[in-house]
């Protein structure tokens, strides 16, 4: 019985070690051998992701997923998210790469962020006829903004009691609920209030007070160091040769800032 036991472990044992290369493949690897890099990108979200007339996704991050992708010397296949699945889908690594996301410590324990490829920050939008400097003057007024995104967990900590943060399930219900009067306010990205301002809706949403600077970043499924690596690279070089500049002039209406 001891020797039978002996042998098992042994056979376990060598096939453990034989598993060993296979358990040490990452995620790089895994994108290398199948030519695909799965990209989480939300599609309500322009001007970095929508889709046209024919439903096909177009933006400044439908772009930037394939420029990625094509550094990786693979295809970029899309995997649709909302802000409320983002990480989750990175921690269940239904995707290789998540575009769009602020950092902070929260998402830093599941994500590792790559540099920041856009720029971005958080502001309060309204009406002309509505008045606020400031978060206390938020008090009394309801505010849309899209649940589990950076935007509510700032109005979350620091907007007083008596306002009404009216929470929607993706962004294209909290610009709705904004144009269409439901709210006094929203909480957006500031090129997202530009790009609804271009459509000169009857509604406009003018910026009242800034609520935080937070540059766009990438982010891939913690300790995926080298892919992570890869796709700094990447995003350096598109920076260096002008590339990332002239999407940010195309889609975003605004020249990339020198210090991004």
């Amino acid at each position: 019985m001891i020797r039978r036991s002996l042998l098992a472990l042994a056979v376990a044992a060598g096939a453990s070690l034989l598993a060993l290369p296979a358990a040490l493949a990452d995620t790089l690897d895994d994108v290398q051998k199948a030519g695909v890099l799965r990209v989480a990108i939300t599609l309500d979200y322009p001007p970095f992701g929508s889709v046209d007339a024919s439903m096909n996704p177009q933006g400044y991050d439908v772009e930037f997923a394939n420029l990625m992708a094509a550094a990786l010397g693979v295809r970029a296949e899309l995997v649709r998210v909302t802000a409320q699945s983002k990480i989750p889908t990175m921690a269940t690594r239904k995707a290789d790469l998540l575009l769009n996301i602020g950092r902070n410590e929260e998402r830093a324990k599941v994500v590792d962020f790559t540099q920041p490829y856009a720029p971005y920050y958080i502001g309060v939008f309204g009406p002309v006829d509505q008045t606020a400097t400031g978060v206390a003057d938020l008090a009394g007024k309801k505010i849309a903004v899209t649940r589990g995104t950076l935007e509510d967990q700032l109005l979350t900590k620091m907007a007083p009691p008596e306002a009404a943060i009216q929470r929607y399930e993706d962004h294209s219900n909290t610009i709705s609920s904004f144009l269409s009067g439901q709210s006094d306010l929203m909480s957006v990205g500031n090129i997202v209030a530009a790009a609804i301002m271009e459509k000169n809706p009857p509604r406009k949403p003018e910026q009242k007070f800034l609520l935080m600077n937070s540059p766009v970043c990438a982010a891939v499924t913690k300790g995926e160091q080298r892919l992570l690596e890869r796709i700094n690279a990447a995003i350096a070089e598109i920076k260096g040769n002008g590339r990332l500049g002239g999407m940010a002039t195309r889609w975003l209406k605004q020249p990339l800032p020198a210090n991004l």
